[in-house]
């Protein structure tokens, strides 16, 4: 009997031990996204995302460490390396060291791999952008004109059918200029929105930043241009510091509050003051 139950420990032993291992071994498959930024025609940057799917549901995953490239007819050159943070995105500029691929040609591809770990599976990504640009100006009446540019054969083209979007930066987002959403580039490349937001208020000089934008475009990526117009509404700061009221400073609270205290704290003392000569009446009457 005793020989029996060790094996029968034994045994459950094992299959624990083995649930275990198995446990240990199976990893989770890494999905990464890459995207191409241009913010302004000044600043160019990759953004990746890490996801995962997690009880059927795919989660942002952090702590991922990436490693970026571009990505030349024959190699790669490392751009750099990032770790994703909390929402699961890592972002890297295209640093100089890309100067001479990025020079060469008017497509460009990167790329963006995340090595195997205890928890994750290795996965990659790439993309591969035509550079592209947008200007912004403005004309009469407060028309606001957008156009998109690829370069083609060295010479920067207009691109038509393409939708834009054209916004006024705001402290939380952007803002539409208009009812319409987006605006379909003609053949010039070009759009035009009329700026529908009177009295919008500015900055300190009554300036606002208007803004065109492409979203995630299969051949573009990323695009924005920004203009500063003089068109929004000058706010005007008025100050009471000096001014009497509930919550102001030291000696600018109101009359009757001063006077309801100053008239308790009178009362108060006044009693007080009364009782002590009644005490002493008292303990002389007792002597």
């Amino acid at each position: 009997m005793k020989k029996f139950k060790n094996i029968l420990f034994s045994t459950f032993y094992l299959l624990l031990v083995t649930q275990y291992l198995n446990a240990q071994s199976v990893k989770n498959d890494l999905l990464i996204s890459l995207a191409y930024y241009n913010n302004n025609n000044h600043t160019q940057y990759l953004k990746a995302t890490a996801k995962s799917k997690v009880n059927g549901k795919f989660q942002q995953v952090a702590n991922i460490s990436l490693t970026f490239y571009i990505d030349d007819s024959e190699t790669k050159v490392l751009l750099g390396k990032a770790i994703t943070d909390h929402s699961g995105n890592a972002v890297m500029q295209i640093k100089s060291v890309a100067s001479e691929i990025w020079k060469s040609s008017a497509t460009q591809s990167f790329s963006v791999s995340a090595q195997s770990d205890k928890l994750y599976n290795s996965s990659d990504a790439t993309v591969s952008i035509v550079k592209a640009k947008i200007s912004l100006d403005t004309l009469e009446d407060k028309t606001i004109v957008a156009t998109l540019f690829e370069l083609k054969d060295s010479i920067w083209t207009p691109v038509k059918e393409v939708d834009l979007r054209v916004a006024v930066k705001r402290m939380l987002g952007e803002l539409n200029v208009g009812e319409t959403a987006t605006y379909t580039t003609d053949s010039l490349g070009l759009v035009s929105a009329e700026f529908a937001r009177d009295s919008l208020p500015g900055d300190a000089k009554g300036n606002l930043i208007l803004i065109a934008k492409l979203d995630d475009h299969e051949l573009y990526g990323n695009l924005t241009a920004e203009l500063l117009v003089p068109w929004g509404v000058q706010p005007i700061v008025q100050s009471s510091f000096n001014e009497r009221s509930l919550f102001a400073r030291k000696g600018l609270t109101p009359i009757w509050l001063e006077l309801l205290a100053y008239s308790i704290i009178l009362i108060v003392w006044s009693i007080i003051v009364y009782l002590i000569f009644q005490i002493k009446k008292i303990i002389k009457l007792g002597a």
